[in-house]
């Protein structure tokens, strides 16, 4: 079992809008806050955005090794409709917008965005 997710982020005043608004849209709640970061729960999971000291770059290369993306399970295609509509709102970008929502394949219906510190997520419609 995945006992949780810690993303550093250059920006966490800025990352908190984006990430507040998706991880909320997705039920999970907001489980800790301290001056230099904000955590979310869902079940018996918890994802973590920090802005350490510690932190060497600016921005995350999803193309590097490392962290490529998360993916969620969202409910359905209705519901991958939804967020991709709402997320440029709230500081996400549609990625792969000429294959969406198939960018995965022809059985996939998914939405694949990126925050402007360049992490991705994928909204899958359905379990694997």
């Amino acid at each position: 079992m995945l006992h949780h997710v810690e993303l550093w982020v250059p920006d966490l005043a800025g990352a908190l809008r984006p990430w507040g608004w998706l991880l909320g849209s997705l039920g999970w709640e907001q489980y800790q806050d301290w001056p230099g970061g904000r955590s979310w729960r869902h079940g018996d999971v918890y994802l973590v955005l920090e802005q350490s000291p510690a932190m060497s770059g600016a921005v995350h290369d999803r193309l590097a090794p490392g962290l490529n993306h998360l993916a969620f399970t969202v409910g359905g295609e209705e519901e991958v409709d939804r967020l991709t509509a709402s997320a440029p709102s709230h500081g996400w970008t549609l990625l792969f917008p000429d294959k969406h929502p198939r960018a995965g394949g022809p059985s996939s219906y998914a939405a694949y965005l990126e925050d402007a510190w360049g992490y991705e997520v994928e909204l899958q419609s359905g379990p694997p």
